[in-house]
């Protein structure tokens, strides 16, 4: 009988169980490990391509209610935009810090809607505060970076992207906007142009507008540096130090851009009441006095013979301005002497002047040369203690701190003493007294001496806040001072007197006033003096009778008149009844309307010599003007400032306004262009409102 075999009925052969089943272990570990590895790649890369790839170029960081910041990963920039994006106002660019990639800015303190924080790899901190506390259609954004460690320097960068920009601080070839400008980065404080032509000068605020409605006030705290790429940006930057050193400022939007300046103006100076300087000078024209003498009596006739020749010519009642040598020769005639308190010495004789039926501009400043018989008398008076001085290490005495003032080695006035500082301003008045002087410019105001001599500056003298010191002391001699640069201060009682030009038809020249015109007053500086006609720099007479002409046509049109040159000196006679005519000008129309808008400015802040742009808010042809002012919102000026032209094309601006040609009696509707409008060389087009 066969033999019946039992069949398995299970698919796996009961023989390879064992076997087959550790090989399927090893299977399924290795598929698992393949895919675990797999699918970490996967996320890994989809990590990457989610950071570099798919993720958002921009985020918002923090929004208002008119406008909010975007972080760009891509720029490393923070644009500030209309919350509709349909609007930049302007790109900051931070510069090269932080030099790492930052994907996605998140906010840290994201539990208050109006402030941002972030700190950046642990290097520097950024803190963001939005302010409410303006008028409806402004708000600002206060930005603050802080480093983490000392010795770190922070670089912010504006765009000049699509925007103009105006403020910051003079220069020897005045531009407007600033966009044409180019600045190698420099400490931002006032120099004197005529030796460092490259520096800052004159008039500095910290303080820039734009055209899209944007204003940057920088901390007043803080040292600071500012550079500018024509075109390109201008950048603000910290030094280097052992400090933790912040940057700080705000930045403020608005409707217009005149709109953000009238909010931001006011604050400018914390609101502090400002106050009307003495406009008698503004009703007479200015001349230089141009004598070189040795001894004061030659100084009296001279001065005698050039006012009667004015007077001869009919050229008016007018100011003889005097500079620091003819100062100092008429001063010593009496041998006056003061005591720190402003009592007169006993053995001061008091002789009548010659010159006191003169009216005389003086000029003096905080410099005292080493050779002088001024000085000597200085130390023999024991006030050693009145200069800028060190003291010694071995017996505590005190050595003056030297420098050069007008290529003389000199000592400087030590402002931190108020028994110096009283001192000179007494002697100063006693001064004015003696000669009948009503004005006193006020020079070597310019720059910063601690800075230049590496003295640790005393608190409250740092950067430019010594210059601004200078101003305020000037101030104190009464409200017929004229200073020669000043920061901070446009609130004070004071003239500017602007800085010397060149005798030509540059930037550096004829062409540079408007601009330099239009920078004073849109930092509140409305009273200013510019440099003589023809230009001072080069300390010659002008011979080209055309740029004596065509200066003689925009001086006459600001507040005051000033002269170096006289025209019977440089040009034929008919030239000089030009120049009568001009004077009479300015007496009998210029100076009632500049100090009718002196009260406008004194109420409410507005400059009284405006861009065109100011009323012409939105038009971007306005914002390059720069050969066209407007005293208040009723006349305008369009001089010719090429050589050898005798047309132009003249933007009439305001779009509701209508403009009377003075020379035909036409009327022109604004917001137009007037094409190759004709102007002999005796002629300046004037257009007055009507409309």
């Amino acid at each position: 009988m066969p033999h019946t075999r039992v069949r398995n009925h299970s698919p796996i052969p009961d023989v390879n169980w064992d076997s087959g089943l550790k090989e399927m272990n090893e299977t399924w570990k290795g598929a698992v490990a393949c895919l675990g590895v797999a699918f970490f790649f996967v996320m890994t890369i989809g990590i990457i391509y989610w950071q570099v790839v798919d993720q958002p170029n921009k985020n918002w960081i923090i929004k208002g209610r008119y406008s909010g910041l975007i972080w760009e990963r891509n720029t490393h920039s923070l644009i500030l935009q209309t919350l509709s994006e349909n609007m930049t106002y302007v790109e900051i660019n931070v510069g090269n810090f932080p030099d790492i990639e930052q994907p996605f800015v998140k906010n840290l303190c994201w539990l208050n809607k109006t402030e941002f924080c972030y700190t950046w790899d642990s290097v520097v901190d950024l803190k963001i505060l939005l302010d409410h506390s303006f008028s409806d259609g402004t708000e600002c954004y206060h930005i603050d970076w802080m480093p983490k460690q000392c010795d770190i320097k922070v670089k912010d960068c504006f765009s000049m992207t699509n925007i103009s920009w105006y403020g910051g601080a003079g220069l020897s070839a005045q531009h407007w906007p600033m966009n044409n400008v180019n600045m190698p980065l420099q400490p931002f404080v006032i120099s004197s142009l005529k030796s460092h032509p490259t520096g800052f000068g004159s008039v500095l605020e910290r303080y820039f507008l734009g055209s899209t409605g944007v204003s940057v006030l920088v901390n007043s705290d803080i040292p600071i540096s500012i550079s500018i790429e024509r075109n390109r940006f201008f950048c603000m930057e910290t030094p280097s130090s052992k400090e933790k050193t912040p940057l700080q400022y705000t930045v403020c939007i608005g409707q217009t851009m005149r709109s953000v300046h009238q909010e931001m103006a006011n604050r400018l100076h914390d609101n502090r009441k400002r106050t009307l300087p003495n406009v008698d000078i503004v009703w007479m024209p200015l001349w230089k006095h141009y004598g070189i003498s040795d001894s004061a009596a030659k100084l009296e006739r001279e001065l005698r013979s050039f006012h009667n020749k004015l007077m001869r010519h009919g050229l008016g009642e007018c100011l003889i301005g005097l500079n620091e040598h003819s100062t100092m020769l008429l001063s010593k005639k009496d041998h006056m002497l003061i005591d720190p308190h402003g009592v007169r010495s006993q053995r001061q004789r008091r002789g009548p002047h010659q010159v006191r039926h003169l009216n005389l501009l003086i000029t003096t400043s905080p410099y005292a040369s080493i050779n002088s018989e001024q000085f000597q008398n200085y130390l023999k008076e024991g006030k050693d203690n009145y200069w800028l001085s060190l003291s010694s290490k071995v017996d505590a005495s005190l050595t003056p701190v030297l420098t050069k003032w007008k290529s003389r080695f000199s000592v400087r006035l030590n402002i931190t003493s108020e028994d110096a500082v009283n001192w000179y301003l007494n002697t100063v008045r006693a001064l004015k007294h003696k000669l009948g002087a009503e004005y006193v410019k006020f020079e070597g105001v310019e720059g910063n001496t601690f800075l230049e001599q590496s003295i640790q500056p005393p608190k409250g003298l740092e950067g430019d806040r010594y210059t601004g010191f200078l101003a305020e002391m000037a101030a104190k001699l009464g409200n017929s001072t004229i200073v020669t640069a000043t920061t901070r201060s446009s609130y004070l009682p004071v003239f500017v007197q602007m800085i010397p030009l060149h005798s030509d038809w540059s930037y550096s020249g004829l062409k540079g006033i408007i601009p330099s015109v239009l920078h004073y007053s849109l930092l509140g500086y409305n009273f200013f003096i510019p440099d003589a006609i023809g230009g001072t720099l080069a300390d010659e007479f002008l011979t080209d009778e055309e740029l004596f002409i065509r200066w003689l046509q925009i001086v006459t049109f600001l507040p005051v008149m000033s002269f170096n040159t006289p025209p019977w000196v440089c040009c034929d006679d008919w030239v000089l009844n030009l120049t009568r005519q001009y004077i009479n000008k300015h007496h009998n129309f210029v100076a009632p309307l500049v100090t009718k808008y002196a009260e406008e400015w004194i109420s409410s802040g507005n400059p009284i010599y405006r861009p065109v742009w100011w009323i012409s808010q939105n038009d971007p042809v306005a914002f390059a003007i720069d050969n066209e002012f407007l005293i208040g919102d009723e006349v305008l000026i369009a001089p010719i400032v090429e050589q050898g032209q005798v047309h132009r094309d003249i933007f009439l601006p305001g779009n509701d306004y209508k403009w009377m040609d003075t020379k035909t009696s036409r009327v022109f509707d604004g917001g137009t262009v007037l094409k190759h409008y004709f102007c002999s060389l005796l002629e300046i087009p004037v257009f007055i409102k009507t409309s």
